[in-house]
């Protein structure tokens, strides 16, 4: 049964066609679906971000039609994909790990399909299941994660417990449903973790790219050694993205908020690159907090980072079956 939006009116991400992710019969063939999980039991400052699948589903001041053609890949990646919204999981924030269970036994259904599981979150404890829902069908330890967050989140605990906003990537490398050495993060700044948790990560492996390293070398050179580290030994790539790893100054909707982050413009143009040239077998975008949020911005991020993430897979797509698309830095042409 589609439960369609937990808070709220029930609609769908930007117009396109509900499902019931009951009846595999209705979305199966889709290359991607779009998932709304929530929660947000497990933040540790300000609330409300269960509130953002609603938000990211709404923001926009375009006809709410299911189309929408990328200028700059020249794909409709929500056409093209098949992209249906299978709407929300039930998912009560004084029940951490009854939602995760739920959250995860859905993603790995979709998984299990051969679709791309597309999660709107909700906070960062539900990268979790959102992960090992992907890496029980591609394989355990088989999936690389690229991770854009203004923290870490690999706490041991969070307030005595195992599960929360902070916690999730030490959850995640522990049960070894991925490896540390294929764990990527990019924007990481500000006052957290501590040393002995910095010093736990790298045991692990893990490459952090803090905003100094990306200030100092360019988010172009950051990526690049990110994906030869990704694809090394590993079938596919999750994304992550917390939309706080961009300067609240763009995105002030969130709980955790840590100036001197990544643009609006450069997040994007990350999240298409890496949907065009890296095998993405899932996607989150997290800890939009509508309560904070001024003007809907921080929303309409979220709603983008969503459609430069389809577009660049649609894109791939296309290009893997020879068909025509754009180039980004191609010059936007039209016959007279």
């Amino acid at each position: 049964m589609r439960l369609g939006n937990m808070y709220g009116p029930d609609h769908t991400f930007l117009g396109i066609p509900a499902a019931d992710p009951d009846d595999d019969a209705q979305w199966s063939s889709a290359g991607a679906v779009i998932l709304g999980a929530p929660f947000d039991g497990g933040t540790s400052y300000r609330a409300g971000c269960r509130f953002g699948p609603q938000a990211i589903r709404a923001a926009d001041y375009l006809p709410h039609d299911g189309s929408r053609p990328s200028l700059a890949l020249g794909v409709d990646a929500l056409l093209d994909l098949g992209v249906l919204d299978l709407g929300d999981v039930e998912m009560y924030s004084g029940d951490v790990e009854g939602s995760l269970a739920s959250l995860e036994a859905r993603v790995t259904r979709i998984a299990a399909a051969g679709v791309v599981p597309i999660i709107l979150g909700g906070d960062h404890t539900i990268a979790l299941p959102d992960v090992t829902g992907v890496a029980r069908h591609v394989g355990w330890g088989r999936v690389a994660v690229i991770h854009f967050d203004a923290h870490a989140d690999t706490g041991e605990s969070q307030f005595g417990s195992l599960y929360g906003h902070g916690t999730p990537m030490r959850r995640l490398i522990e049960s070894g449903a991925c490896r540390g050495d294929r764990f990527l993060q990019i924007g990481l700044r500000g006052y957290w973790p501590e040393p002995p948790t910095l010093e736990w990560m790298a045991q692990q492996g893990m490459r952090s790219f803090e905003m100094a390293e990306v200030v100092h070398r360019g988010l172009e050179s950051v990526l690049d050694e990110a994906f030869t580290i990704a694809t090394d030994d590993c079938d596919a790539v999750f994304l992550s993205v917390d939309v706080d790893v961009v300067d609240p100054g763009s995105a002030p909707g969130t709980g955790t908020p840590e100036p001197g982050g990544l643009t609006s413009r450069q997040l994007l143009d990350a999240v298409r690159r890496i949907a065009m040239e890296l095998p993405v077998a899932g996607v989150d975008v997290v800890e939009v907090s509508p309560p904070y949020d001024h003007a809907d911005i921080t929303s309409y991020l979220g709603n983008r980072v969503v459609l430069e993430a389809l577009g660049g897979m649609a894109w791939r797509a296309k290009t893997s079956r020879g068909e025509s698309v754009r180039q980004p830095s191609d010059p936007l042409l039209r016959e007279r």
